[in-house]
């Protein structure tokens, strides 16, 4: 059932449930993106695994999020379970047997797979600006930020070179603002207060080096097939912003660095982006600009995109349209909402006369879907009623011994579990400031120096600190600064002087009483 330069998904099947054809999808258009929807509990996880599969033995790698841990069972043999051989002869599929394949586990923790992080500099601006939710002034602040790195050559690696640069920009708002426009303290703060949220959510373990290769996405194993990199994402869906805005961040970097190739017979990359809502939710118009531009040029570097998630809608229509290849899971139509996502489902496929597609969507059973794909010349093929096929590794996740052993085993293993803090803004401000800090001392002391601040005539001192004699001659004596030394007082003089000065602090203290008692009324 197999054909060269295609990847079975399943077979068709009559309205009156006869068999009808082997449905595949050409490996020359899998670059032209495509999307699994469905309800919860319909069957996406297992489509995504038997597409990420097909494209493994094609030679093909992939990336691929693991939301609930469920893909995680393709590293691990297949298991021959009752419902897998019965879908196989079922739908006729002979050629099926267990397999395991070749999978790269990541993490942006570090639990569950190699850690993976990029810099500060390679987020850029305007991605970053999303994960804090900045405003635009914010956002402006921020792009500010990053102008003033790349020219006064500050690295920008992690969190705390960023928070180091918009303290230096808060302290110097005014020289700076004459030089790249209004830098707003206001908006500086806000920004911290949202890099300090970001480390609280775990956002720093994203960010530093060693940065992921996108090479290391892209491996082909000895024996010719793709090797599939799962991002272990149970965790990081706590915090939906940063899944979003990473994933998207190495969409785009992706585009960024592979060169144009073309028409292809297979691609170089297929990428998998399950929970795509999370992408689309209160983006700003500039992100879903960026989006489109990414999927409608990506194709030509060779890359497939590959949106999973619940309802169509979730997925704006100017880049929905750029989906060729489409399987579409049961969906309810109990809400007006619901029904509007069935007629959009349903309005996308190229109609077949042999049923009604928006009826079918609502009846349609676990592990079976409408699948329209790209044909010769790039036209969409009839929209078919299709039983998915069984997937070959096992369904569900494994355990943490097996999962720990594939890691062991990996070809990045080691290259990126320790943390490098090479010497970026962060260090080179508080060189900066500290070498401030020596030039204005040595400013201060000099000023001094010139002042006389160093002789004896200009310097007050407290009794018992000071130039005072060494010696003191013995006896009932007090000490004046005379040019001819010591004068001996009597008894009678010291009383009357001491007298003097009582009877004259007696009468200061009771005017400073009585002036201060007139303030007080």
């Amino acid at each position: 059932m197999l054909q060269e330069g295609s990847l079975y998904l399943g077979t068709s099947r009559h309205p009156d449930d006869s068999l009808n054809k082997a449905e595949y999808l050409a490996l020359k258009y899998g670059n032209r993106h495509g999307i699994v929807t469905g309800a919860t509990g319909t069957g996406k996880t297992v489509t995504l695994q038997v597409l990420a599969e097909s494209f493994s033995e094609a030679g093909v790698p992939v990336f691929a999020s693991d939301i609930k841990g469920d893909l995680s069972g393709i590293a691990a043999m297949g298991e021959p379970k009752d419902w897998i051989t019965q879908r196989a002869e079922q739908i006729g599929f002979t050629d099926y047997a267990p397999a395991e394949f070749p999978v790269i586990f990541w993490d942006l923790y570090g639990e569950k797979g190699h850690r993976v992080r990029t810099t500060v500099a390679e987020m850029g601006p305007l991605l970053l600006s999303r994960l804090m939710n900045a405003s635009e002034a914010q956002e402006g602040a921020l792009n500010i930020a990053f102008k003033i790195a790349d020219e006064g050559g500050l690295p920008l690696m992690d969190l705390k070179d960023l928070q180091a640069l918009l303290s230096y920009m808060a302290e110097h708002a005014t020289e700076l603002s004459s030089q790249f426009g209004l830098i707003s303290k206001a908006s500086i703060a806000t920004l911290q207060r949202g890099l300090l949220i970001l480390e609280q959510q775990g956002a720093e373990n994203f960010f530093g080096e060693p940065a992921l290769k996108v090479t290391d996405i892209m491996r082909t194993t000895h024996d010719g097939r793709g090797a599939i990199s799962i991002l272990a994402a149970d965790k990081l869906m706590m915090n939906p912003r940063l899944y979003a805005t990473f994933l998207l961040w190495l969409l785009s970097e992706l585009f960024e660095e592979l060169p144009e190739v073309g028409d292809i017979d297979k691609p170089k990359l297929v990428f998998f982006f399950d929970e795509a809502h999370l992408l689309f939710n209160d983006a700003p118009k500039v992100l879903i600009e960026r989006v489109e531009q990414v999927v409608r040029l990506i194709r030509s570097k060779g890359v497939g995109v590959y949106f999973v998630t619940q309802n169509p809608l979730d997925v704006p229509e100017t880049v929905l349209a750029q989906l060729g290849n489409r399987v579409q899971h049961a969906l309810r139509a109990y809400t007006p909402r619901e029904q509007k996502a069935v007629k959009t489902a349903a309005d996308t496929f190229r109609p077949n006369p042999a049923f009604d597609c928006a009826t079918a969507i609502t009846q349609l059973g676990i592990g079976e879907a409408l699948v329209s794909t790209l044909e010769a010349k790039g036209i969409p093929s009839m929209v078919e009623r299709t039983l998915i096929r069984p997937p070959s590794g096992k369904v569900g996740p494994i355990d943490d011994a097996t999962r720990q052993k594939v890691m062991n085993l990996s070809p990045v293993a080691g290259e990126y579990d320790v943390d490098l803090d090479s010497e970026s803004a962060y260090e080179i401000l508080n060189a900066r400031a500290k070498k401030a800090a020596e030039a204005e001392a040595a400013r201060r002391a000099v000023e001094e120096k010139a002042k006389g601040g160093d002789s004896a005539a200009g310097r007050w001192t407290l009794p018992g600190f000071g130039d005072e004699p060494e010696e003191k001659p013995s006896g009932r004596t007090t000490t004046t600064k005379r040019t001819g030394g010591y004068q001996r007082e009597t008894v009678i003089e010291a009383a009357m002087k001491s007298a003097a000065r009582s009877v004259a602090t007696s009468v200061g203290r009771a005017l400073v009483r009585g002036i201060l008692g007139s303030l007080r009324r």
